[in-house]
């Protein structure tokens, strides 16, 4: 335990050293604008990161698609035993913000606070991943097992074209860590809900609202009745819940509105609640006499289950936490990540890796610069010891 806390102080001392360059790295970051969605913005920061990483050392393959943009993989050959299970580190390049953002709300420090777009959802978390891996190359230090950084294009809209890939490399992981940001406070998270995403089209008939209003069929009516039923859906004691987020219908206030429409979020803890709300989703029946129903979408991420292997892995991770004197704590939490995928296969995952802030999809969106060392030290000693 000596060597170890030893081991984990000149490490901190040396992220201390670092830090202005590493809150550099984070602002090159974060003055790369990337929303998802938006291809050649993703595609842009996926090339010129992999080009760096490439500099540092990395073998990188960029995977490309034209309607979300590029997703990076880089390996890293500093492993004692080059044949063993990778461990994978898991990160998107991708942000909430659409381009244009950065112009008004800048990258900014108040205090111990940096504020910019994407800076703690979370490219704070993708700067601390390549510190470590060049911190260990510095000190010619040899990780347990093959590093693999896997950083998606499309996290924040379902990682549809990038979910493919990350369960390939799942296959070949001994574990995966996750680089998005903690619960406010440092706690990583060792559990998450899965996610659901269903459209409801609702199909009525038009008339004239003050003609022949009896002769339509209120697609809005309908879809008010269909809310009512789906948030009876809902079972808060197992975690289960959903949102109609977004409604939509009709044309004109004189029109009796032939078509409307609802986006749907769901959220479970329990495998079998997300196939009944499926099921049940899937089952809805018109109200009023003439409508007809249209349901698509489904479960999109499993949840993300604290298993034996994931609390192992969590007392691991807060053992070399205390080596820098640190009370490192656990949460489970209702959004979901890249990391449901992998942990749904069997392998141990560790997510909220990141920097410690506040504010994810927010406009007060900042990290704590002071917790860049200790959190750099851990994920360094994380990589260093799985």
């Amino acid at each position: 335990m000596t060597n170890a806390k030893n081991s984990s102080s000149y490490l901190l001392a040396h992220f201390e050293e670092k830090h202005a360059e590493i809150f550099e790295f984070i602002r090159w970051l974060v003055e790369q604008e990337s929303m998802s969605r938006e291809p050649e913005a993703t595609t842009r920061i996926a090339e010129n990161f992999g080009e760096r990483l490439s500099q540092y050392g990395a073998t990188v393959d960029l995977f490309r698609d034209s309607q979300v943009g590029t997703t990076l993989r880089a390996r890293f050959n500093q492993s004692e035993h080059p044949d063993a299970k990778q461990l994978l580190i898991v990160g998107h390049l991708d942000t909430v913000w659409p381009l244009g953002t950065l112009a008004l709300r800048p990258l900014r420090i108040e205090g111990d606070k940096a504020f910019g777009p994407g800076i703690f959802d979370m490219k704070a978390g993708v700067t601390l991943a390549t510190f470590a891996m060049l911190a260990l190359k510095k000190f010619e230090r040899k990780t347990n097992r093959p590093v693999t950084f896997l950083m998606t294009c499309d996290e924040e809209t379902g990682s549809h074209f990038s979910r493919p890939i990350i369960e390939e490399e799942a296959k070949h992981s001994e574990a995966a860590l996750v680089l998005e940001p903690p619960v406010p406070g440092g706690a990583i998270k060792t559990g998450r809900k899965g996610v659901g995403e269903f459209e409801l089209i609702v199909h009525g008939r038009s008339a004239h609202a003050g003609n022949d209003i009896r002769k339509g069929i209120s697609a809005i009516n309908e879809l008010a009745n269909q809310i009512l039923e789906i948030n009876k859906l809902a079972n808060f004691d197992l975690g289960t819940t959903l949102n109609v987020g977004v409604v939509q219908g009709g044309v004109l206030s004189n029109v009796v509105a032939a078509e409307a429409r609802a986006l749907i979020d769901m959220r479970y803890q329990i495998l079998e609640e997300g196939l009944r709300i499926e099921n049940a989703m899937s089952a809805l029946t018109p109200v009023l006499a003439g409508a007809q129903l249209e349901v698509k979408g489904g479960i999109n991420r499993p949840p993300l289950v604290r298993t034996e292997k994931i609390a192992s892995l969590f007392a691991h991770a807060r053992e070399l936490a205390t080596e820098v004197d640190y009370d490192l704590q656990e949460a489970s939490v209702g959004g979901g990540s890249d990391g449901n995928f992998i942990a749904a296969m069997g392998v141990p995952v560790l997510d909220g890796l990141g920097v410690d802030g506040e504010g994810a999809h927010a406009e007060h969106e900042h990290i704590l610069l002071s917790d860049i060392p200790r959190r750099a030290t851990l994920l360094t000693r994380l990589i260093e010891t799985i």
